[in-house]
């Protein structure tokens, strides 16, 4: 369990390829110092188990279905991730409780940028959006966020400078995949009003 409250900005370091999956190896030296093998570490929002610390590096087997199903597949050496250590009980929730599991990918559709400060409309899966209300919670790319306005097939989200400075959301330009993560009680919501059955679509 995270809190969406991303706690660094690292970079991939090297992918190496373990088919049908990669070996994500990524360089942030505060962080390879404290983990141990078997901890869990959300990438852009999605959690991952650190199978190997060497030095100032630490990685994660990814597999086939996490890379199509996330933009983790996207990545490159050199590519910037966020970083967030999983939640001990105890800890400040300063966002909200997200899993690590990814509902989707969705695409930045619109930025709207105010001298510092900046509007981002995303588009969705079909049918994604019923998981969503405005004054909710969303995690983009593992970032905690809360919903401004919810159209059927996107919604849109206001980002502080600070935001925009210490994660991946700051540099995105329209067209951009991003991982998404509803809230999970608005999950269980939604499988109760659809009588058990919950499906859309990916892009």
């Amino acid at each position: 369990m995270f809190t969406g409250l991303v706690e660094r900005l690292a970079v991939v370091d090297r992918l190496i390829p373990e088919p049908p999956g990669v070996r994500l190896v990524i360089r942030e030296p505060s962080f390879a110092a404290e983990l141990q093998i078997g901890a869990s570490i959300a990438i852009n929002g999605c959690c991952l188990t650190v199978v190997d610390v060497q030095g100032d590096t630490f990685g994660f087997d990814a597999g086939e279905e996490t890379l199509s199903r996330t933009n983790l597949g996207r990545l490159t050496a050199g590519s910037c991730v966020n970083l967030e250590r999983s939640l001990r009980v105890g800890d400040r929730l300063g966002g909200h409780f997200v899993t690590g599991h990814i509902d989707g990918v969705g695409h930045l559709d619109q930025r709207i940028d105010d001298q510092d400060w900046s509007t981002f409309w995303f588009r969705v899966p079909a049918g994604m959006s019923r998981q969503m209300a405005s004054k909710g919670s969303i995690a983009v790319d593992g970032v905690s966020l809360t919903l401004v306005d919810v159209e059927p097939e996107r919604f849109s989200v206001a980002l502080i400078p600070h935001t925009l400075k210490v994660t991946t959301l700051g540099p995105l330009q329209v067209g951009d995949p991003v991982n998404l993560e509803t809230d999970v009680l608005a999950k269980y919501v939604e499988q109760q009003l659809r009588g058990g059955e919950t499906r859309w679509e990916f892009l």
